[in-house]
Order: C-alpha cells, then structure tokens, then sequence
C-alpha cells in the first residue's frame, strides 16, 4: 500500500493528514507542534534516527487506520458471535488505545492554554468523565453482556429476563456517553480551533471528533443492529 508522504513532506502536514501519526513522532521525541515545519527527513537527521525504520513505523499507523467495512447490509446478515467479536477487536481496543494516547494531549492542553480558553478546562473534565465510563463500560460488557448475547444466540442463557434488562442498561449508558460527546462538541463550538491554537490544541479537537465518530459507529451497531435481535 503506498504512503501519501514521503521523506519531504513537513511533519506538521503528515500529522495535520493522520493525527494518530503524532504518537509516532511523540515516541521518537520529533517535536510536530512548534517544530513540526521541516521534512521528515530533516526531522529524521535531527534526532539521528533511521529514516526507512521511521518510514516503517509512519506506513504502519497508515495501514492501520484504513476504514473496517462498516456497511450496514454486511452487520445486519452477520451472525451475533461475529458481530461481537468485530466490536470487540475494532472498537473496544481501538477505544481503548485511542484514550490512553489522546489523555496527555488534553491534558497538556487545557494546563497550557486553559487560562485563555477555560472552555479546555470544561473539556478536560469532560473527556476524563467520558474515557472512566467508557473503560468500565466496555469492560462490562466483554465480561458479562457479551457472553449473555451468546448464550441468547445460542438459546442457552438461564436467565432470558436479567439479559435483556443488562442490554437495557448499557443501551442507557451509551445515551450517557452520547451526551457527554455532545457536550465537548458543544463547549468547543463544534471543535472550532482560535487563531492562537497550536499544533497540539490542533491535534485534540482532531482526535476528539475523530473519537465521536468511532464511538457512535460503536454504539450504532449495539444499539440498531444486535441488540435489537434480542429486545423488542
């Protein structure tokens, strides 16, 4: 698969393309924000790092964020079992990873620019609000929902009502999650950046809208696709 950069292309401009690129760059300490108007090659030879392994790792996180076939026909003709474990590996771990590498950026954010922007600090406490519930929620859901929905599919759970009132319940805690995804949207002006925002302050409202739509892609296939199956 090609690349849509190469060893030219300035560093702020792959980032700006990919966001999930800056913890490529994070790691190899290759500064994106302030720094981040120079090619990748210069960038490379600055931090006397191997411009092909750095290539490699920029080509893998690349590959990586090419879309899942999300097609609706394709889910609503999938099996439960199936259905699961694609949630499971392609939001759950990709929700997951995305909360860890996004939480120092908010933070760094609202600490930095918090006084001039105090609508960051209302972020901030947002979307720490939002990466708890969502941890506990899908590992609720892995751990006691999700093999509840297999037993149904498979006409073997023991206790048909106490499923269906734990679907129930998580379909109430994606309405919580939607409205605090609602409320970052709105305290940001639909994630509208100042003239003074940095590459950083950039970068979260990037991953922020980015993390939205992941989730509601999530949530969609529960909501209007497996859990229907199983409650009227």
């Amino acid at each position: 698969m090609s690349i849509p950069f190469t060893s030219d292309t300035l560093v702020k401009d792959i980032v700006n393309e990919l966001p999930k690129t800056s913890d490529v760059f994070k790691k190899n300490r290759i500064d994106f924000c302030c720094g981040g108007n120079i090619p990748l090659s210069q960038a490379a030879a600055q931090n006397n790092l191997n411009m092909d392994n750095l290539i490699e790792e920029l080509k893998e996180v690349y590959e990586k964020s090419e879309p899942a076939d999300t097609d609706i026909e394709v889910w609503t003709n999938s099996d439960s079992n199936t259905i699961i474990d694609h949630v499971i590996a392609g939001y759950h771990r990709v929700t997951e990873d995305e909360l860890t590498q996004l939480s120092p950026y908010v933070t760094k954010v609202s600490r930095v620019h918090g006084d001039n922007h105090p609508e960051l600090l209302k972020v901030n406490e947002l979307f720490y609000e939002f990466k708890k519930e969502m941890i506990e929620h899908m590992a609720k859901e892995e751990e006691i929902v999700f093999p509840l929905i297999r037993q149904l599919a498979n006409n073997t759970a023991p206790n048909r009502e106490k499923a269906i009132a734990m679907i129930v319940e998580l379909e109430k805690e994606h309405d919580h999650a939607g409205e605090i995804l609602r409320q970052i949207r709105a305290v940001t002006a639909d994630f509208e950046l100042p003239l003074d925002a940095c590459g950083t302050y950039r970068l979260v409202y990037k991953r922020l809208e980015d993390l939205e739509g992941l989730t509601f892609m999530h949530v969609h296939l529960e909501n209007n696709i497996l859990f229907p199956r199983y409650i009227d």
